[in-house]
């Protein structure tokens, strides 16, 4: 089974993922990750990516196109893989449609995460981190125990400095420019799934999980 989760910041693209990866046991693919990892490794391709990324530079798209055509043929995604944050732009998924196909792990489906913007904001912004422990906690959904300290260890929360909503706006005006013609792309061919993600954890992945053991 091979997916492409999207959704702009915020929607619950992370949680859905970890779970989509756990219960079907296929390889989750986050672009971040992959990036790191082909550095760490010293893959040629992560060597490309690491000298524009010492320059301060963009990684070109078939750079980062190369990069997801060798984690995809890893062993860990002969059963599967869940693609997320890649392709973001229409570049990115012209040339995967040819690199899937050629190697024989064309996309399954996309699972389309839909949700209105004012919700992201809320959101983001409400979002606090324990600079200790990591432990992320919602100002409404997760309160901590005693405002503004963790629950584990009593650090003082901070708000992430791209948890604001200026800084959402900039990503959400990329993700709408850049990304939702990506959407319109596979919907002309009949993969997207679109989920209402403005409802609660438990009933987002069960739409997800109806449709995917369908599938």
């Amino acid at each position: 089974m091979n997916l492409l989760i999207m959704g702009p910041a915020g929607s619950g693209k992370g949680t859905m993922s970890e779970k989509i990866a756990k219960k079907y046991e296929i390889a989750h693919i986050a672009t971040g990750d992959m990036f790191r990892e082909a550095i760490s490794k010293q893959t040629p391709v992560g060597k490309e990516a690491k000298d524009f990324i010492d320059q301060g530079k963009l990684v070109p798209d078939d750079v980062t196109n190369r990069m997801v055509e060798e984690r995809i043929t890893m062993e860990d995604c002969d059963d599967g893989y869940l693609l997320d944050g890649y392709p973001r732009n229409l570049e990115q998924a012209n040339a995967f449609s040819a690199i899937s196909y050629q190697i024989d792990k064309p996309l399954d489906y996309v699972i389309n995460l839909n949700i209105p913007y004012e919700e992201l904001v809320r959101r983001i912004t409400g979002r606090r981190l324990c600079p200790t422990c990591g432990a992320i906690y919602h100002i409404d959904f997760n309160p901590p125990k005693e405002e503004g300290k963790c629950d584990l260890d009593g650090s003082k929360l901070i708000q992430r400095s791209d948890d604001t909503e200026e800084k959402l706006k900039v990503r959400y005006d990329d993700y709408v420019k850049l990304t939702e013609p990506v959407i319109e792309f596979y919907r002309e061919q009949g993969l997207v799934f679109d989920v209402d993600a403005n409802r609660s954890i438990e009933e987002v992945w069960a739409d997800i999980e109806s449709f995917l053991e369908a599938f």
